[in-house]
């Protein structure tokens, strides 16, 4: 109830304020917030749970959480001009809207959308969940040091997030040129997880910062992407669709890669079904970036 508010909405804040030569950069710095803040948290809640108990480590989230949310109600102001369309569309009859945005779901790019993002976020929450779990289990590195490699993926992608949407800005690609370069770096991450060098203790962090760097770094430019490939007026619904679609895979995703595990004994399987769905997503994207109905699609918007 609370999460479901804050990426639309705050994505949306900041692509307000911000021209297109800023957005990326801009964007990418909000995101980066995410892996900012689950990196303090690996580092310092499992000491709150172990000194105090499971409950305030779970009461001290939520305090952080509404401590967030305070600053920002308090500190935002709304931009001093908006662009004429954005915003309210107050002459539309709420059925020709609605009409309107289900219009999006058969636009090709926004297929696309959907799609990079639910291969990319995949990996992303696969990268959090089995890190520890592969270099504990299959390079046996001590739970400690595990967590610690988990910190810096963290990191890395807090720096992936600020410098690809930064890229983005002065890409002459395009910005979704950066996620299809973030994609192609994630498959050869899981590539090399998958041969024995990926189960030596520095071969596997080394691959796992790696893997933070692009597989958390493609959000900032992905957002500013979305952000500027929606019609006029229609920016937060063009959030909210992408994003419900990426919490789908956020919800499903991790059971499954943890079955694949349990039932086969190997991470190996796991890395090969997150490399899978990011080489059909590249593979589709990659096509349709080129395609005449796409390149229609964006002029459209």
């Amino acid at each position: 109830m609370g999460y479901s508010t804050v990426q639309p909405g705050g994505s949306k804040s900041v692509a307000s304020w911000f021209d297109a030569s800023q957005r990326g950069f801009a964007m990418g710095i909000r995101q980066a917030g995410l892996p900012l803040g689950a990196a303090l948290a690996s580092a310092v809640l499992p000491l709150v749970a172990e000194e105090f108990g499971w409950r305030v480590t779970l009461l001290t989230g939520g305090f952080v959480a509404l401590l967030g949310a305070g600053l920002f109600m308090g500190s935002y102001r709304r931009p001093p001009t908006l662009p004429a369309p954005q915003g309210k569309e107050p002459s539309d009859p709420l059925a020709a809207q609605l009409r309107a945005r289900l219009r999006m779901l058969r636009e090709p790019s926004t297929v696309k959308i959907m799609l990079s993002g639910t291969s990319l976020i995949s990996v992303q929450y696969g990268v959090r969940i089995l890190t520890v779990l592969h270099l504990h289990q299959s390079s046996s590195v001590g739970a400690g040091k595990a967590a610690l490699v988990l910190v810096a993926s963290q990191g890395a992608g807090v720096a992936g997030r600020i410098c690809l949407a930064a890229w983005s800005d002065r890409s002459r690609s395009g910005r979704y040129a950066v996620v299809l370069v973030c994609m192609v770096a994630v498959i050869a991450g899981l590539a090399v997880l998958m041969t024995p060098a990926g189960r030596t203790p520095v071969v596997a962090s080394g691959v796992f910062v790696w893997l933070g760097f692009f597989g958390f770094g493609w959000y900032g430019p992905w957002v500013a992407y979305v952000t500027e490939a929606a019609p006029p007026g229609k920016t937060g619904f063009a959030l909210g669709l992408a994003m419900s679609v990426n919490q789908i895979a956020i919800v499903t995703v991790p059971p499954v890669l943890g079955l694949l595990v349990d039932v086969t004994s190997s991470f190996t399987p796991a890395w090969a079904l997150l490399s899978l769905l990011t080489v059909v997503a590249l593979a589709v994207t990659a096509e349709a970036r080129n395609s005449p109905t796409f390149r229609s699609a964006q002029t459209l918007y």
